[in-house]
C-alpha cells in the first residue's frame, strides 16, 4: 500500500510544482477537489463504504486461495496477487477514505481485466436468471449458483467511477488531512 501513497504523493508535488495548484495533492484524494457534506457527503459514505466493504468481500477469498483462483482463470498467480491485493487493500482505503483515488485505480483496473476475460470468454452481460434456467441444464462450479457475466464488474467500474470523481466526501481521512 505504500507504493500507492509514494507514486501519488510523487504526482502530486510535481503537478503543484508546474502550476497545476488545482489538482496538487487533491490528486490524492479525487478528482474534485471538495469534500461535500450533508446529505452529498452522506450518500458518498454510503457509497464509498458499501464499495469497500463489498471489495473486501471478494479480494479476501481470492487472496487465500490465490493459486486455486490463478488455476481457475489460467492466469499467472502474480496477476491474480496484484488484482486480490487491490481489491482488498482498496477496500480497506476506500472504507476509512484514504487516498481515495489511488485506492480506486488499481480495482477499476482489475474490473476493467475482468470485464475483457467475460467478454472474451463470451459470456453475456446480463446472465439468464439461474431460476429459470433448468436445474439440469446449470450448475455453478460449486453446485446451484448464478451463471457468468460481466454486468457486476461494470458496475463496480460505475460505482469506481463515481468515487473516483466526485471524492470521498467530508466523511473521510482524505478530507481530514487534505480538506480546506
Amino acid at each position: 500500500m505504500i507504493y500507492k501513497f509514494a507514486i501519488g504523493l510523487a504526482i502530486a508535488f510535481f503537478l503543484g510544482s508546474v502550476n497545476f495548484p488545482q489538482l496538487g495533492t487533491y490528486l490524492l484524494s479525487s478528482l474534485y477537489n471538495t469534500y461535500p457534506g450533508g446529505f452529498p457527503g452522506l450518500a458518498l459514505l454510503l457509497l464509498r463504504v458499501s464499495t469497500g466493504g463489498l471489495f473486501i468481500l471478494h479480494g479476501y477469498p481470492k487472496i487465500t486461495h490465490l493459486r486455486q483462483w490463478a488455476e481457475s482463470l489460467k492466469m499467472p498467480v502474480f496477476l491474480c496477487f496484484l488484482s486480490a491485493a487491490s481489491m482488498l487493500g482498496g477496500g480497506i482505503f476506500l472504507i476509512i477514505g484514504f487516498l481515495t483515488l489511488l485506492a480506486t485505480l488499481p480495482i477499476f483496473c482489475s474490473m476493467i481485466f475482468a470485464i475483457y476475460l467475460h467478454i472474451s470468454g463470451s459470456k453475456p452481460f446480463v446472465a439468464q436468471d439461474p431460476y429459470l434456467i433448468p436445474e439440469d441444464q446449470y450448475q455453478g462450479p460449486l453446485g446451484q449458483g448464478e451463471p457468468p457475466s460481466w454486468e457486476k464488474a461494470f458496475m463496480y467500474c460505475v460505482m469506481l467511477i463515481a468515487i473516483a470523481a466526485l471524492g470521498p466526501g467530508a466523511y473521510s481521512l482524505d478530507a481530514f488531512i487534505f480538506g480546506r
